[in-house]
């Protein structure tokens, strides 16, 4: 047999592109129709709506996609769900299959050349399948054989920690609590997420400066504010049901600031499609001030508005900084002061690439603002400097005294709906001795102390041999990580590969020597172990834990549940477990049990995750307490980047289309930036188009430069957008073989996806 030769990237090749005036409002009758269209196409109309129904309902399931919270007490009956969580169900409850008959006719070699988006459409796996040592075709695999097999090879490793198990953010708190037990069980901290390609740098530089890694807003905070800015953020795309909360906050006299190199429509107008009244008269301007930062010019925009704080505070002492808050709850203070004595105004706006005038605007804004909150996401977090941004919104934040009260604070919004979850139920590979002296008790196991593996570290790990087994609990590693060829001969040299998944994706065709895919239920199907219903838990991004469950026919009679897949694995990978993992899966109170024993904040779980509606977890920065060393919140002094490149050259960054949510491609449409039928495009502003001579729509080639290393993107088409002069944008995964595996974000690992250096030829 010869050995595989596998597509690592997607082919480089056009649609047929369509590209409209970008529109200025989101939401609105045309996301109805947008999502009524794909519940159509997968699912049929009567039936997706019934499952519509129950997503974010109580007693409902909670929605596969993003992480933003549901409300409290009372939800909508039209339907508590957004355009981009109708394709998420869209594509979860399909109608279509990856069978036998379909490995039978396609091969790995073959699938691979098909672009992510035909890949996913493939359909719901039914059940286990097997890739044999130079095989190019998956063939069915009982569930005891394929638990056998990846037992066995786990049990014939020199040491545990050539082994990693991935975990994605859709997995549930019961799965995930089970998952880092085998893998501590088993022997290793190797426990890489996403959270470490995303968040990282959030929970890095909430952790140093407040003393808990999340937010501390709820979703009524948002509403009561006096000033949400929403940074290195596209809420229309990723979290679209966070426009409905930004329009009750200016309902309620508040004023929204945008900060994106790309004018998106999402913060612009928001067209409520439940309201008649407003879609008849064309929405709500949601932004007053949007500021067109250049990509990382984030550190210079806020240290220029900490500039104009401090001197309009020294002009009228005790009217802008809240010193009673920083006296007794703040430490280093007065080195925070020096820095900004020492730090120039101009060189801060030149290097944010903003006017004085629109910068003096933002901190007028501040000046005058009392509960103020900053919403960020991957725009923030994804640079050299990651952590550093989040560290000085933080600063803003203290010196306002607007952490620990209504209306204020800091709300990182997380992406796949349950990865804050993950890593409130011990998935990290840098766990803390607290986490491990309980779980060890509850146990009677001794699990390692020694740090395992991130994902950036598991890349360079298998790629030198280090790591021999891969095992990914949801997710589509490939597609997600940076460095794509570098990624993707990494994983070739491990010796197996298993996916725990739903459907199809580029992960299963870019594998280890042997492969194994495992089927898993859906958070929309019924969970019934031993002839009884089961629910599961989710957090989302303001830490509220509630229940999950489905109520809909799986997809396949051969598929098992996350925990009862992990359980199996367990079974035969522990040869000498204590652990009862079918006491566990026979009923998931008994998960909860464990969990309450082991982490702060479930206590009573079982009685209090059966309230309607769920619990919130404690969060010390919301009540004003902080967990660091000092007890008390810290002032950090962060430096302007060094954002210097090549004169020639242009600054990229990776983004999503609005037929997409993290690697998943629901469509070939980016609606809210006018552009149809084609990914293969490249964000550019007019102005450095005449500069360089670039027509509309002309192909063009990428090549990423990182020091002396290079590499290559082919085949885009240029498209004139409103963009930060100098500034490119460009969809993932598609420019992921531009990210290299070194370039991240200090202290917190995570790749600088928003941040590459690229000269552009024909």
């Amino acid at each position: 047999m010869k050995t595989r030769k596998v597509a690592i990237v997607p082919p480089e090749e056009f649609s047929k592109l369509k590209y409209r005036q970008a529109p200025e409002s989101s939401v609105g009758l045309p996301a109805v129709t947008s999502a009524m269209k794909h519940i159509s196409e997968e699912i049929g109309l009567i039936d997706g709506l019934k499952v519509l129904n129950k997503m974010n309902q109580h007693g409902g399931f909670d929605c596969p996609g993003c992480a933003w919270p549901d409300p409290d007490k009372e939800r909508s009956a039209l339907g508590e769900y957004c355009e981009n969580g109708a394709k998420a169900i869209a594509e979860e409850a399909t109608k279509k299959r990856v069978d036998a008959d379909f490995f039978k006719s396609h091969s790995v070699e073959e699938i691979s050349h098909w672009d992510d988006y035909h890949v996913g459409k493939s359909g719901r796996i039914t059940e286990p399948f097997y890739l044999a040592k130079d095989s190019s075709h998956y063939v069915p695999i009982s569930w005891e054989e394929a638990f056998t097999k990846i037992g066995s090879k786990l049990q014939s490793l020199e040491n545990p920690n050539q082994a990693a198990f991935y975990t994605s953010g859709r997995t549930s708190n019961e799965a995930a609590f089970m998952y880092q037990l085998l893998a501590r069980e088993y022997g290793t901290n190797n426990l890489p997420d996403c959270s470490n390609m995303c968040h990282e740098s959030s929970g890095t530089g909430l952790s140093k400066t407040l003393g808990i890694g999340k937010g501390s807003v709820t979703l009524e905070d948002i509403h009561q504010s006096e000033l949400v800015v929403v940074i290195g953020q596209n809420p229309g795309t990723n979290h679209p049901r966070m426009l409905a909360a930004l329009e009750k906050c200016k309902q309620n006299g508040g004023s929204i600031v945008s900060v994106n190199p790309i004018h998106e429509a999402g913060t612009n107008v928001f067209i409520d499609p439940q309201n008649p009244l407003k879609i008849l008269k064309g929405g709500t301007k949601l932004e007053d001030l949007y500021l067109q930062v250049k990509i990382n010019g984030d550190v210079a925009l806020l240290k220029a508005a900490l500039l104009l704080m401090l001197k309009a505070e020294e002009d009228r002492p005790d009217t802008v900084f809240d010193h009673e808050f920083i006296e007794r709850k703040c430490d280093n203070y007065q080195a925070l002061i020096q820095h900004l004595h020492e730090a120039d105004f101009g060189t801060c706006v030149t290097e944010s690439g903003l006017t004085d005038t629109e910068v003096r605007k933002f901190a007028d804004l501040l000046i005058a603002k009392k509960k103020i909150i900053f919403c960020w996401a991957m725009g923030l977090t994804q640079h050299e400097n990651g952590v550093q941004n989040v560290q000085e919104i933080v600063n803003i934040l203290l010196l306002k005294g607007s952490i620990g009260k209504p209306g204020a604070g800091t709300c990182p919004v997380r992406g796949h709906s349950n990865v804050q979850g993950d890593r409130t139920m011990g998935i990290w590979e840098k766990p803390k001795e607290a986490f491990l002296a309980k779980l060890d008790e509850e146990f009677k196991i001794n699990s390692p102390r020694a740090h395992g593996f991130d994902t950036v570290e598991t890349i360079r790990a298998m790629h030198e041999g280090q790591v021999k087994v891969f095992i990914g609990m949801g997710g589509n590693f490939i597609s997600a990580t940076p460095d794509s060829q570098f990624t993707g001969e990494a994983i070739q040299k491990c010796d197996l590969t298993v996916q725990i998944s739903t459907k199809l994706n580029r992960s299963h065709l870019v594998t280890g020597e042997e492969a194994i895919i495992l089927p898993c239920l859906s958070r929309s199907e019924k969970d019934f172990q031993n002839g009884k219903p089961q629910f599961i838990t989710t957090e989302n991004s303001m830490g509220v834990v509630q229940k999950s469950e489905g109520s809909f026919e799986p997809a396949s009679p051969y598929l098992k549940s996350e925990p009862a897949i992990v359980a199996g694995l367990a079974k035969t990978s522990l040869s000498n477990t204590q652990t009862d993992w079918n006491r566990m899966i026979s009923n998931y109170d008994h998960i909860r049990y464990h969990i309450t024993a082991v982490i702060p904040g479930f206590e009573d779980y079982n009685k209090k995750v059966r309230i309607k509606g769920g619990f919130y977890l404690p969060n010390g920065a919301r009540n004003g307490e902080f967990n660091t060393e000092s007890q008390k919140a810290l002032f950090t002094i962060n430096p302007l980047p060094k954002n210097t490149i090549d004169p020639n050259h242009f600054v990229l960054m990776t983004i999503r289309s609005h037929d997409q949510f993290n690697t998943t491609i629901y469509g070939m449409h980016d609606r809210y930036r006018g552009i149809h039928n084609e990914r293969r495009v490249l964000l550019m502003n007019p102005k450095d188009m005449q500069k360089h001579g670039f027509e509309k729509e002309q192909v063009v080639h990428l090549t990423g430069h990182y020091g002396k290393e290079t590499r290559e993107a082919r085949n885009f088409k240029v498209i004139q957008y409103d963009i930060a002069k100098g500034c490119l944008g460009a969809y993932f995964p598609e420019t992921n073989v531009l990210v290299p595996i070194d370039h991240v974000a200090k202290e917190s690992n995570t790749p600088a996806s928003k941040f590459i250096e690229v000269s552009v030829n024909s």
